[in-house]
């Protein structure tokens, strides 16, 4: 520990965090129990450090103030109290500690034992107590400047909103257009090619998969394999390092203006319902070891064990104000400060966990509904973890999206020609109004979705009954075996061309319900090309080929992607299709028609009989363009005109059926077979094929 001659200066409680301000900086650390802290300075290198006391204690935060510090200054905490696991206190001086409102990172966790409270592979495990300085082996935080708050944004309204799940490295580490330097960077994501790709393609979001900093925990690296995805948060408010190639978070937000240039939002999946430091058994990283039961919920009858509702050993306490602050201030700063219009949350349901189980009027709930700032972004919820009740499914409060696994499923299992599936895939494709019209909630609450990061991608939906997940290193026992999947007559790929026909039919049948349904329409990234993970379907750990976008392969065969970008125009042309109201089913005192119409083969409208009729699998209906939506405007807040009727037939059947054709004249928009026949007032739909008329 190096000499000093820095003047510690009484500071400031709020805000949290160090803030440069009158020529120093400003450091105020929150802790309930702690009985002292030091802040932990260092040099350029990262080696060289000096400790100096935290004098002051302002309800309950230690704060101090040092002139002449500078932005890009390395800092982190030490913090002495009792070292008391089986009652909730884990403080261990001799670890170093992430400031958990800290920007920017100088460096990465190194994995190493020093990490660890206690003394790994002793017998008391985690009762033990380890002094190696884990200094040499974490990050340190960097003080960064204030930044300009975000004003100009696309603002695309809701119900317009078309989102693209992607990953910052999958997308750009194969790309042959983007400079190799910086593949695998926000950088490289904001290249003009790949902007000019999602501009044609006709998305208006992107989600991210995390790029909150992240660690690679011990399972996977203990198997050579790497936390691909990101699912484990080691702070909330600093940029993933690995995706900073200029090691300047300047660099994410020169990523959001490039992309509102172009019309595009930026949504972030974020993790706020775990850390990084996992169990009873993980390592002393941040909130651990500063202050562990204002920050993770404890076993009340053993407060050395930690409540775990998400899988991962640990759930953040949202019962407690400092955590709900923490999470709140985070959202704040990556809107306000880093430009993100909106976000998805991953395992929401454990946000919204009290001891009385899942409220949707909880402490974050209630705040997130509250503020200024966050009312106006989309919040979109995964509405489930793996705690008792955890499945939530249109529970959220008024405001929210979800993504919908039942839409997910209904499809899946529709178009794999399951039987009694006619009235789950008319309510998936209506919006879900079961789910969610309630509370003055819209269509866009529910986010359908086929596929995401978690699961197949959609060719593998159609080339594989199984997983085939041996590449994790996990005996094929990690994953879903029950993913609604259909390999048609061959498992993985083949050569033969009836098989292939199929599946690519099956794979426009998908995206063409996926992107016309009611609702908001997600994307995996990558499925318009045709990506395939070889049936891995829990690639959580592949930084590799398996998980990245090959483009070059893609660009030989432009069908799939051609399609997509044709139904997605159509989409964004037609109301009908991104309704701001759910439909009615009752005729229209001005129109004189339904804006919707369920019928059977023979032209008629269902009846109950025929939604029940196991061996129909034959959705035929009708939507009214100029019915019910009348407060659906455009930018200028012009009402937009009334729409065409459009005809649709989704024929899930393994054999051609004979539907009678719809009265007037119409037009053909599109069949994914390219094969349909008009005859004798007669539609020949062969099978496995997606339908659209417009009427002339």
């Amino acid at each position: 520990m190096a000499s000093h001659k820095y003047k510690v200066l009484p500071g400031r409680s709020y805000p949290l965090g160090a803030t440069y301000v009158d020529g120093g900086v400003n450091f105020a650390l929150y802790s309930s129990t702690a009985q002292k802290v030091e802040l932990c300075l260092f040099g350029p290198d990262g080696k060289e450090e000096v400790r100096l006391e935290v004098p002051e204690y302002t309800d309950e935060v230690f704060n101090c103030f040092i002139p002449g510090l500078q932005p890009g200054q390395l800092y982190g905490y030490r913090v002495y109290g009792p070292y008391d696991p089986q009652n909730g206190l884990r403080f261990n001086h001799n670890k170093l500690l992430i400031d958990p409102y800290a920007k920017a990172f100088y460096g990465k966790v190194i994995w190493s034992t020093a990490l660890f409270g206690y003394k790994v592979g002793d017998k008391l495990e985690d009762l033990s107590f380890d002094r190696q300085d884990s200094a040499p082996y974490m990050p340190k935080c960097v003080v960064v400047p204030s930044f300009s708050l975000r004003k100009e944004k696309p603002r695309t309204r809701r119900t317009n909103s078309i989102i693209y799940e992607v990953h910052v490295k999958g997308a750009t580490k194969l790309h042959p257009k983007v400079p190799e330097k910086i593949r695998g960077t926000f950088k490289g994501l904001a290249d003009k090619h790949l902007i000019k790709y999602y501009q044609e393609l006709g998305i208006t979001a992107l989600e991210l998969l995390p790029v909150q900093s992240f660690f690679m925990g011990s399972m996977p690296e203990a198997n050579g394999l790497y936390n691909y995805w990101g699912y484990n948060t080691v702070n909330f408010f600093t940029p993933e390092p690995a995706y900073l190639g200029s090691k300047d978070i300047q660099e994410f937000r020169d990523f959001v203006d490039a992309y509102h240039a172009a019309g595009i939002e930026i949504f972030l999946d974020v993790v706020y319902n775990h850390t990084a430091e996992g169990s009873h058994l993980g390592p002393t990283l941040s909130f651990r070891g500063i202050d562990n039961e204002s920050y993770y919920k404890l076993m009340p009858s053993n407060k050395r064990y930690y409540y775990d509702s998400t899988g991962v050993g640990n759930t953040f306490n949202m019962d407690h104000p400092k955590a709900t602050e923490i999470v709140m201030d985070s959202l704040r700063y990556w809107v306000k400060e880093m430009g993100v219009d909106g976000f998805r949350f991953d395992l929401a349901v454990s946000l919204g966990r009290t001891d009385a189980g899942f409220m949707q009027r909880s402490s974050f709930y209630n705040a997130a509904g509250q503020d200024p700032t966050l009312q106006q972004i989309k919040k979109i919820a995964e509405p489930w973890d793996i705690g008792m009740g955890g499945y939530q499914l249109g529970n959220f409060p008024a405001g929210w999206s979800e993504w919908n696994g039942l839409y997910r499923d209904s499809v899946r299992k529709f178009w794999r020609g399951d039987s009694y599936m006619l009235g789950k895939m008319a309510n998936a494709f209506s919006g879900s109004s079961n789910l969610f019209e309630r509370r003055g909630r819209r269509p866009w609450a529910s986010v359908n979705f086929i596929t995401s990061h978690d699961g197949f991608t959609l060719h593998d939906l159609v080339s594989y009954n199984h997983k085939h997940n041996t590449a994790n290193g996990e005996h094929n026992r990690d994953g879903d075996n029950n993913n609604n999947s259909y390999n048609h007559g061959h498992e993985g790929p083949t050569d033969n061309p009836k098989v292939n026909a199929v599946r690519r039919r099956q794979i426009k049948n998908m995206l063409a319900t996926n992107i016309l349904s009611q609702g908001l329409p997600m994307l995996l990234g990558g499925d318009e090309l045709g990506r395939s993970q070889n049936g891995n379907n829990n690639t959580y750990s592949q930084d590799n080929k398996l998980n990245w976008i090959d483009w070059e392969h893609a660009a030989k065969d432009t069908d799939i992607l051609n399609f997509t970008k044709k139904v997605i125009a159509i989409r964004k042309n037609h109301t009908v299709f991104r309704r701001s109201h759910f439909f009615r089913g009752a005729l229209d005192d001005t129109t004189g028609k339904k804006d919707i119409v369920w019928l059977n083969k023979r032209g008629e409208e269902m009846t109950h009989n025929d939604w029940n009729d196991e061996h129909n699998r034959t959705l035929v209906f009708r939507l009214s363009g100029d019915n019910g939506d009348m407060f659906h405007t455009d930018k200028s807040g012009v009402a937009e005109k009334p729409d065409n009727d459009f005809y649709i037939i989704m024929n899930a059947n393994d054999r051609e059926v004979k539907i009678d054709a719809p009265v007037g004249e119409w037009n053909l928009v599109f069949d994914t077979s390219d094969a349909i026949r008009v005859e004798d007032s007669f539609v020949h739909v062969p099978p496995k094929t997606f339908v659209l008329f417009e009427q002339k």
